[in-house]
């Protein structure tokens, strides 16, 4: 019976068509992402500081444009929407592979087409999660929700071992070029949708104003503000843990392109074991926030301090985890707590913060790493995070009554306490 309910939400014949391209194209995605940080490092001589300008630019656009992106969603066909920049996205991954192979690739290359990758990115994150509640009911949205983050986390697994291997046996371009090639799944799924079982979000009127209607609109709910304020802070570092992998690999353990791609597919099992875990729970809870990104800071302390590559990595499993298991809840509760017209707007401004802090954060983790060292920079980060949730956590137990003692597993009315904790749908 758990089984059947860890599923449920593919009972839907058009989220099982965007379920499946999104299995076939996210290995692909996380392919090119170690690809692109490995061009980097080769092309830069191993440059943290280089690393974490292209992570930057990358998440750039959405700290920009996020918000304008969220109110253009909400006036759009979705599912066009996303033909439209999965479309793009193949192209740019394609182009990048070409220069790649031919050896023309240099760093400021890598630099433009991350730009490029984060413009179009900007709508199409936004697209797809405010996309998922035309394919599924309500009942099923927390579910789909969290199936999506298994998906994700299981390319994660996949892509970056398989990179790993590709990358020393053909070289980076052509893991760029299967990846564009992997978005055609993506793209064939959404044009093989039933449109007339699909059930459309009203679309928001042209006009101005629709941006400062949502700022308005998120601003009344202190709850999700305050949980806006935690993702901010646990992303500053935390975005960036892929960064502080590949250097610990090729600056502090020196070791190849290989071994870079396990310690990243470590870190995904971890997070598809979350997502998994996520998928069996009917609704998120608060306390499945807290407890996900506390511990996430902690295993980021953790990690810093291993003396080898073997411990280094056993670490990087419940690290992938607790994160999950605090990015899917958090996911659900936005999803699941603002007004249909509302979601392009309350997601983008989701995606603006869990995303946008990247670019700020990418190179204050690349200098941390170049001039004291990848420890220091994972110890620095995690205790950040440990002291940000304790502060937001006592903060959210004021504006919802949920007392510490309630987010130990086991106690008489923790349950009840913790949901009545997570905020409620809006009215």
């Amino acid at each position: 019976m758990q089984r059947v309910a860890m599923f449920r939400s593919l009972a839907n014949r058009n989220y099982r068509l965007f379920a499946l391209g999104q299995l076939v194209s996210n290995p692909g995605t996380w392919m090119q992402r170690i690809a692109q940080d490995w061009l980097v490092l080769q092309l830069s001589g191993g440059s943290g500081i280089a690393l974490g300008m292209t992570t930057a630019l990358q998440f750039l656009p959405m700290l920009l444009f996020g918000l304008v992106a969220g109110a253009l969603v909400d006036r759009l066909d979705k599912r066009r929407l996303l033909i439209l920049t999965q479309s793009a996205m193949g192209v740019l991954a394609v182009a990048l592979g070409v220069l790649a192979t031919i050896g023309a690739a240099q760093v400021w290359h890598v630099y433009l087409f991350a730009l490029a990758l984060g413009m179009v990115t900007v709508l199409d994150n936004p697209g797809r999660q405010a996309f998922v509640p035309e394919m599924v009911d309500r009942d099923h949205l927390s579910n789909a929700v969290a199936l999506n983050s298994a998906s994700f986390q299981l390319g994660r697994v996949t892509g970056p071992a398989v990179a790993g291997l590709l990358i020393g046996w053909i070289g980076s371009g052509p893991v760029f070029m299967l990846n564009g090639v992997s978005f055609a799944c993506t793209i064939a799924a959404l044009l093989l949708m039933h449109t007339g079982e699909l059930d459309p979000t009203d679309r928001v009127p042209s006009g101005k104003g629709r941006v400062r209607e949502g700022l308005r609109y998120i601003s009344g709910r202190r709850d999700l503000v305050l949980l806006l304020v935690l993702s901010a802070c646990v992303q500053f570092f935390g975005a960036n843990t892929q960064n502080q992998i590949a250097l610990m690999v090729n600056n502090v353990f020196e070791t190849g392109a290989a071994t870079f791609g396990a310690a990243a597919a470590c870190l995904a099992f971890g997070a598809f074991v979350g997502a998994l875990l996520a998928a069996r729970r009917e609704r998120p809870r608060l306390r499945m926030v807290l407890l996900g990104s506390l511990g996430f800071g902690i295993a980021q302390v953790v990690s810093g301090l291993m003396p080898g590559y073997l411990s280094f990595v056993c670490v990087l499993v419940p690290m992938g985890l607790c994160f999950m298991t605090y990015v899917t809840t958090l996911n659900a509760t936005f999803q699941l707590s603002v007004e249909p017209t509302m979601r392009g707007r309350a997601m983008s401004m989701f995606m603006l913060v869990f995303m946008g802090v990247a670019p700020l954060g990418a190179p204050v983790v690349g200098i941390l790493a170049d001039l004291f060292g990848p420890q220091v920079s994972l110890m620095v980060g995690g205790t950040v995070t440990v002291l940000v949730v304790v502060v937001i956590s006592t903060l959210l137990f004021r504006t919802k009554g949920v007392h510490p003692r309630d987010l130990l597993p086991g106690r008489a009315g923790a349950r009840s306490q913790a949901e009545r904790g997570a905020p409620a749908p809006a009215r």
